[in-house]
């Protein structure tokens, strides 16, 4: 990998054969932000250095000795059609706008160019890279059906075509400095996938978590920020916040959802701004950290209701990754069994897991899991806690997925003349009571492996019951042998 790649901070290249011009340049794009700068007074040198090294976008001065702008400009977006070129010149003419946005510029400028034009423009440029590389990427990975960094994503355990489609959004999206909002159920790994984020990402700093939801307002921004020595009544010594910390990093913050309104407001002007002030400190300092975010609330609800900010959540969405629940995935539910299954036997200095008895994965298949994978894994640890070294006790699984799912959903009735669901394509007759219980029957104990506590767990009744209802129908069709 060459020395300047893509998992590392955006490279922008000044060109200009006017040092004083380049010097107020660098000093307004590193005071901003935005990358790494560097500067080149001699034209000739950027193509060179373009072929070695990964360039971002570059800004470059028309009227220069030896090869002028004009002459540079076509060249650079035969060659680098990815890299955008800011022309910033001291001509202001229409005509020499119109020609260079022909030959392929990103923007013009006029020198002296507005400080904040000049970084809004240097941003845009940033940013319109980073969307043709995701697009790109995604392109090539949807094409493909491969993962360029499958061993980023080892530590989830998935057979989900729909999981392995967040992979691929998580590979696209990993080198832009974008913010991501993780959503999903409570349990469903979003930690795993903000650390998969951050290992795709290649960013040299560290990835640092922090669980918003027992942060307030006062404390987000002590935790955040840091503070100067004497901040406050027991501020005795400085403390260095964690968004310097992850600097060159990632910063996950989980529970967003839970932020106070204030809290609210200081993430917002931190992700626009990419500044912020430790407490007690007049002066900005820059953040270069990734900033994931992740909640288990309906934030859309949230800002209906005026509990959570709309600018932030548009300010979040630039990237959002939805995980499933495990209910839409049950392909998962039998790796994640034997993951869960030989984790929890190491834990307990086991040799080996548990004998599985009959009907093991299609009882677990039966399961709602509202805490989804966290949920699933709790079960699995205190089965095989219970088992010791024999096998795997049963009944106490069937009252953990029973107790944990929760009652069943009411069925509610179709209006008269309009058909029960279940029956909804059905033309002609009905069929009766006797048959579709007969047909329930065969339906769960074939599912279940003909396990019938597995097959009466499916139909919502006790074994007992099953039983009975076997029972008669096995004395009903002996009565019809013997006439």
């Amino acid at each position: 990998m060459n020395a300047w790649s893509v998992s590392e901070d955006p490279l922008i290249v000044l060109v200009d054969d006017d040092p004083s011009i380049l010097l107020a340049a660098s000093y307004v794009l590193r005071g901003a932000g935005l990358g790494r700068v560097v500067t080149l007074e001699d034209s000739r040198t950027l193509l060179p250095m373009m072929e070695n090294h990964e360039v971002t976008a570059v800004v470059l001065d028309l009227v220069m000795p030896h090869l002028s702008g004009d002459e540079l400009l076509p060249r650079i977006v035969q060659r680098h059609p990815e890299t955008p070129v800011i022309v910033m010149t001291a001509t202001d003419e229409v005509s020499t706008a119109v020609d260079c946005m022909k030959d392929g510029a990103f923007d013009f400028l006029v020198k002296p160019a507005d400080e904040n034009r000049f970084v809004a423009c240097v941003q845009k440029a940033l940013e319109w890279r980073a969307l043709r590389r995701q697009v790109g990427a995604l392109k090539r990975s949807l094409l493909s059906g491969r993962l360029e960094h499958a061993d980023a994503f080892a530590a989830i355990v998935t057979a989900s075509s729909k999981m392995r489609a967040v992979f691929q959004y998580v590979e696209s999206i990993a080198h832009t400095n974008e913010p991501v909002l993780i959503t999903g159920e409570t349990g469903v790994g979003k930690e795993l996938i903000a650390e998969a984020l951050h290992r795709v990402s290649g960013r040299s700093g560290e990835l640092v978590s922090v669980n918003a939801a027992g942060l307030d307002d006062a404390l987000f921004a002590d935790t955040l920020f840091g503070h100067k020595k004497g901040a406050y009544s027991g501020a005795d010594d400085s403390r260095t916040g964690l968004i310097a910390k992850a600097t060159r990093g990632t910063l996950f913050l989980d529970e967003i959802g839970d932020l106070g309104q204030t809290s609210q407001v200081k993430l917002l002007r931190l992700l626009q701004e990419r500044k912020y002030y430790p407490l007690g400190s007049d002066v900005a300092r820059v953040s270069d950290a990734r900033i994931l975010c992740a909640t288990h609330r309906d934030l859309e609800a949230m800002m209906a209701e005026e509990r959570f900010r709309s600018d932030l959540y548009f300010r979040l969405q630039v990237h959002r990754i939805e995980i499933p629940p495990l209910r839409e995935r049950p392909e998962d539910i039998a790796p994640l069994a034997r993951h869960f299954l030989a984790e929890a036997a190491q834990s307990l200095g086991r040799n080996e897991p548990p004998e599985l008895p009959a009907g093991f994965f299609a009882l677990l298949a039966s399961g709602h899991y509202p805490g989804n994978v966290r949920q699933l894994r709790a079960m699995i640890f205190d089965a095989v806690v219970r088992a010791g070294q024999g096998e795997l006790p049963m009944d106490a699984l069937k009252k953990a997925i029973r107790t944990a799912s929760g009652p069943p959903l009411p069925v509610v009735p179709a209006p008269l003349g309009d058909g029960g669901g279940l029956f909804r394509g059905i033309s002609g007759r009905l069929p009766t009571l006797k048959e579709v219980e007969r047909d329930l029957i065969a339906e769960s104990l074939l599912r279940s492996g003909n396990n019938q506590g597995v097959a009466a767990n499916f139909l919502g009744i006790s074994r007992q019951a099953l039983n009975q209802r076997l029972r008669k129908k096995k004395e009903g069709e002996e009565e019809r042998d013997e006439e």
